[in-house]
């Protein structure tokens, strides 16, 4: 196995530990096919290690694109639930062949007007918000259906992989990983009935904007831009998929209670 290590920034705190890990795997027979950054080219490696928090690894995506080769997160930021797995776990399980690959549904953006170049892809979501005071008039066309329209302050569609991201802070559903969805969810509606929806990700999801602002945002996963008035785009699942490393010890469920306290009740410790 070739493993290269990732990483926004090889700070000298991150490259002393990324020193620490290459000679731990080294010495547990895994080769080292380098490292690199978000500029770099992608090296010829079997798995690709990316330090850092979830947002080095969502900065991993325009690397990777469409080639397939598995990521696994080693948590150096905070919360971690893409990057769950600590420097300490992971070279006994690489070694020993003791992991797994998951594959978790992309979305893509079309249709959209985004400059060349930018990757129209995203791992957790694709969101528009609004960058002045007045809110935005939202069409939302499943399959060619029109949902009811929103008055809000802006609208997402996340993967399940988003599900404890973004879409959680709005109020969307929690979904595991694996599970074929997309979740459409308001941002802030000025509205008591409306709720978030979740679709198969088959769905053909077209969104139309009336916004009163000369500009909007509009991001997907941790890349942000501005696009002009009027935006009309379409959002659908990827066709390939995201394939990320799971160790034993990183569990979904378990990141759920342990990060963000699920289902955690007082009465439980008493």
């Amino acid at each position: 196995m070739r493993a290269a290590l990732f990483a926004r920034d090889f700070s000298p705190k991150i490259s002393q530990e990324a020193d620490k890990l290459s000679s731990s795997l080294v010495k547990a027979g895994i080769d080292m096919a380098g490292r690199f950054t978000i500029g770099g080219p992608l090296p010829q490696a079997d798995i690709i290690l990316s330090l850092g928090g979830d947002g080095t690894l969502l900065s991993l995506l325009p690397v990777i694109k469409d080639s397939g080769v598995p990521v696994l997160g080693v948590n150096f930021g905070r919360l971690g639930f893409l990057s769950s797995s600590s420097p300490s776990e992971i070279v006994a399980a690489l070694a020993g062949g003791n992991f797994t690959i998951e594959k978790r549904t992309l979305v893509k953006v079309s249709e959209a007007g985004l400059p060349e170049g930018m990757y129209p892809y995203a791992l957790n979501e694709i969101a528009v918000h609004r960058k002045g005071a007045a809110m935005l008039g939202i069409e939302v066309f499943v399959d060619g259906v029109p949902l009811p329209v929103y008055w809000a302050d802006g609208m997402l569609v996340a993967t399940s992989s988003g599900s404890t991201a973004y879409s959680l802070s709005v109020g969307g559903p929690i979904v595991f990983p694996g599970s074929k969805v997309l979740i459409v969810s308001p941002i802030a509606p000025h509205n008591l009935n409306v709720r978030p929806i979740v679709l198969p990700d088959i769905s053909d999801i077209r969104i139309k904007l009336h916004p009163r602002d000369p500009e909007v945002s509009f991001s997907l996963d941790n890349r942000q831009l501005s696009l002009g008035s009027g935006l009309e785009f379409r959002v659908s699942a990827a066709p390939f998929a995201f394939n990320i490393v799971r160790i034993p010890g990183g569990e979904f469920m378990k990141a759920l209670t342990g990060k963000l306290f699920w289902g955690y009740d007082i009465r439980n410790n008493l």
